[in-house]
């Protein structure tokens, strides 16, 4: 798709995105909604390539608490078959009859050696039996260790916590049309300050007869703010000096218009400079509708509440 539409030829151009230039080259968006970059290496070992990590600091709280109860029930499961391999004779104190519940005995004294518990009424007595158990044993507190290391360092990890409109909108603004969106924080009590905000736009040109991507900087109505104890509606008045000037949704569609957000302020719990990114594009991108407020006075007229489920909330211009 090949944009035939004039670009005003005195927009700066920022080639400093880290985006390559060649349209033929990409497939789908540049960042995805999350803010994460939407390539996938290839080239490069598996185990080269892989972090368990940054893969475990980063999954969901959900799939990280899976992760660690699967774990535990599949490596204790590994030693009960062990044990009952090498024989329960080797444990004494064991008072199951049937083979399902020596099972089930060598399964729960696997967890009791492999956290260090030790009740103490079934012990290994064999030499088998105690060189399995001193191993699970060192095997437990290093991959409790380990757990424990993760667990603290997902629970301090700073984050931004914003969450951004699905959708950015063509809306009039000051007797013009701006390119608008916007974000909040969305955790209690969390206050980010001197919150800073870029956002570029990549889109297809027609150069020289070859399509290429090139990058513009936009210009926005407010580009820093000292705190966001509120959300934050964010402008780009469309004017002479926009690369949109002039631009119709067919337009954008045309051009594979995508927008890149990047957010950085400072996290007074934590001490720490915390970033977030997403994007639009141009199917994200609507025209003639416009945000409603999401906040309001409490009913006892003592605060303001910011109400985050309108967040995505607009109503089509008239």
């Amino acid at each position: 798709m090949a944009l035939f539409k004039d670009i005003n030829p005195k927009l700066k151009v920022n080639n400093d995105t880290g985006f390559g230039i060649n349209a033929s080259d990409y497939g789908g968006r540049f960042i995805n909604k999350d803010g994460t970059f939407n390539t996938r290496k290839e080239g490069i070992s598996f185990l080269e390539k892989f972090s368990i990590y940054y893969f475990m600091m980063n999954l969901p709280r959900w799939k990280f608490i899976g992760i660690i109860v699967v774990s535990f029930l599949v490596v204790n499961i590994i030693y009960a078959a062990i044990y009952m391999f090498i024989g329960a004779s080797e444990l004494t104190g064991m008072i199951a009859q049937t083979p399902w519940d020596k099972f089930k005995e060598a399964f729960f004294f696997s967890t009791e050696t492999f956290t260090t518990v030790g009740y103490g009424r079934v012990n290994p007595i064999g030499d088998g039996a105690n060189l399995v158990a001193s191993f699970e044993a060192m095997h437990g507190f290093l991959s409790f260790a380990i757990a424990t290391g993760l667990i603290f360092g997902r629970f301090s990890k700073p984050g931004a916590f914003l969450k951004f409109s699905d959708y950015a909108l063509i809306s009039p603004y000051r007797g013009k049309t701006g390119l608008m969106f916007r974000f909040a924080s969305y955790k209690e009590k969390h206050t980010l300050t001197s919150v800073e905000i870029r956002v570029n736009v990549g889109l297809q040109v027609l150069e020289n007869d070859n399509v290429i991507y090139k990058y513009y900087d936009l210009d926005l109505e407010r580009s820093k703010v000292e705190s966001l104890p509120m959300n934050w509606t964010v402008v780009h008045p469309i004017d002479d000096k926009s690369p949109f000037y002039g631009f119709t949704h067919e337009d954008m569609k045309s051009a594979d218009v995508e927008i890149y957000v990047l957010i950085r302020g400072f996290d007074d719990v934590y001490s720490a400079n915390v970033q977030q990114r997403t994007s639009y594009t141009f199917n994200e991108i609507l025209f003639g509708q416009k945000f409603v407020p999401m906040y309001r006075e409490s009913d006892n007229g003592k605060t303001t509440i910011l109400e985050m489920n309108k967040l995505n909330t607009a109503l089509p211009i008239s």
